[in-house]
């Protein structure tokens, strides 16, 4: 079994500050370091997510890529983490292969009096790029930000054009590439 958090209270609240500063700020590139003992296939800001901000009120949803033996052992033994079989059961989900990835609508977009309580989809690119690419506009960015995911197909960048259409519903992305994140929050407008 490999370790997590080397100081799980601070290294806790350093995670945390860095995704809320990443929520605060879409598009804006977060270096989530020094990266946490994980088990393939997960990003090391994947894994620092998960075993910052999951736990054992939060059912985790993993795409079958994601989904090996050693993975669930170590989230089951260090976030103690309900795994769900369902997209829409879960209040995270993660998706290390986004080309066989199921649609954002797939997981819970919250309700008109609730939309805080939607999930949160934490999504595997190969690369993330700032300052290039996509246009982000929205509450969080002053006049607009660039962002470059490589390895994410156009229909995801097209559900998350939908999912913009649905708020205050929907579900807020998280883009991890090695240690880097990115939040795609539902407020985000995505264009090409």
């Amino acid at each position: 079994m490999r370790l997590g958090l080397a100081d799980p209270v601070l290294d806790s609240q350093r995670i945390f500050r860095a995704v809320l500063d990443a929520m605060s700020h879409p598009g804006r590139l977060v270096t989530l370091g020094p990266p946490p003992p994980l088990p393939a296939p997960l990003h090391s800001a994947t894994a620092a997510v998960c075993l910052a901000l999951v736990d054992f009120e939060t059912p985790l949803w993993l795409d079958p890529a994601a989904r090996t033996a050693e993975t669930l052992a170590h989230l089951r033994f260090h976030c103690g983490c309900p795994i769900v079989d369902e997209p829409d059961c879960a209040r995270f989900g993660v998706v290390a292969d986004p080309a066989r990835m199921p649609g954002l609508d797939r997981f819970d977009p919250g309700t008109d009096e609730y939309p805080d309580r939607s999930a949160t989809v934490i999504v595997q690119a190969r690369t993330l790029t700032a300052g290039g690419g996509r246009r982000l506009t929205g509450p969080g960015i002053e006049t607009e930000a660039r962002l470059d995911a490589e390895g994410l197909p156009a229909r995801f960048w097209q559900g998350l054009r939908e999912n913009h259409e649905r708020f205050p519903r929907g579900v807020d992305v998280l883009l991890t590439a090695g240690a880097a994140l990115v939040a795609l929050p539902r407020s985000t407008r995505v264009e090409d």
